[in-house]
């Protein structure tokens, strides 16, 4: 009889640290700032998908302050410095770039001591940042009946098995098994309408659709290391830990998914959405748990998919210029040629035939 109760407390105990894990110590309250935006500029054929940011430098991003995200206090801030995310759309695709300052951590194999990020966006219309969609139902009764309103789409990259550099995310095995999984890279394509009711695009309690597949396809990499992108599994870890710099996270989606299913947030070109970014890194080498990361506000962020971007006006600018003037040196030139001949004209001697008096 001891023996099955202690079975018993071996198996509840870590099913009771899973179900409070996302649970709050007092009443929630946010405080955000209503000046944040994260501008996705139009610019075509820019980004290489690979993990650098070399051809990010000359677009703008927001700089966030990295607070625990069941916690928002600033006493409880990130110590690894700032969180940068930057964003830009070529018509057909959105990009993502997400800069987290920290000491290089990497264990092969074990995500939770691995840096790890997330995008979550609002897809149905009551979808609250907080408690990842807010929908007040348990694990047994979250459907997507119960808690319709209250989806929110999430992408997570747990780089614990990712090559720097190298691409994850959709992938034809996972995509032909209709689900929003990734067994390479393990980043994936969620959705949810609260903490305990998460799950892989195309599987749910209730059953599975084949339809669904992972939209997603990003890369990472840090300052530290030192070649640009021939790593290869057997080159882990990589670097040394604790060097210090900066994490990369790039990622991509098309603007338009092919999900009926309302788990995939769909964006428009000048139109705006909701989004948060997460990130979990094993502060002083320990491993981080699911509730335990930071965010980037306490509530929603807008993010606006703009029709065009400054850059692309200037070229435009500078081509309008450019055909202007070669325009007025070849009227320079028209105008110079008909003086030139309408001078002739003006003064040729103007001699008159000699005509015989007898011919008169």
């Amino acid at each position: 009889m001891l023996r099955l109760w202690l079975l018993l407390l071996v198996v509840c105990v870590p099913l009771l640290r899973r179900v409070n894990s996302h649970e709050e110590s007092g009443e929630w309250s946010c405080e955000s700032d209503s000046d944040i935006r994260i501008q996705a500029q139009f610019g075509p054929g820019l980004i290489t998908l690979d993990g650098h940011a070399d051809d990010w430098k000359d677009m703008d991003g927001f700089e966030f302050s990295l607070l625990p995200a069941l916690d928002p206090d600033a006493e409880n801030e990130y110590r690894g410095g700032k969180m940068t995310v930057k964003a830009l759309h070529d018509g057909r695709d959105v990009f993502f770039m997400v800069q987290v300052d920290g000491d290089y951590a990497y264990s092969k194999g074990e995500n939770n001591k691995c840096p790890s990020v997330a995008l979550m966006f609002q897809i149905g219309e009551d979808a609250t940042y907080h408690n990842m969609g807010g929908c007040k139902e348990g694990v047994d009764s979250c459907t997507n009946k119960t808690c319709k309103t209250h989806e929110v789409d999430i992408m997570h990259f747990s780089i614990g098995n990712a090559i720097p550099g190298r691409l994850y995310g959709g992938n034809p095995i996972d995509n032909r098994d209709g689900n929003g999984g990734d067994r390479f890279g393990h980043l994936v394509d969620l959705y949810a309408w609260n903490p305990h009711c998460r799950y892989l695009d195309g599987i749910s309690s209730s059953g599975n659709d084949s339809s669904a597949q992972n939209d997603w396809k990003g890369a990472w990499w840090h300052s530290s290391l030192n070649v640009h992108s021939d790593f290869v599994e057997e080159d882990s870890p990589y670097a040394s830990d604790g060097q210090k710099g900066t994490f990369y996270f790039e990622f991509s989606r098309p603007l338009r998914t092919m999900d009926h299913l309302q788990q995939d947030a769909q964006f428009t070109i000048g139109g705006s959405s909701k989004m948060s970014v997460a990130f979990w890194y094993p502060v002083d080498g320990k491993p981080w748990h699911g509730s335990g990361h930071y965010s980037v506000s306490c509530d929603w962020v807008p993010l606006d998919i703009s029709v065009r971007s400054s850059m692309l006006t200037k070229v435009r600018q500078s081509s309008s210029v450019s055909a202007a003037s070669v325009f007025a040196l070849l009227l320079s030139v028209i105008s110079l040629c008909a003086s030139v001949f309408i001078g002739y004209w003006v003064v040729k001697p103007k001699t008159i035939p000699f005509t015989p008096m007898e011919n008169l």
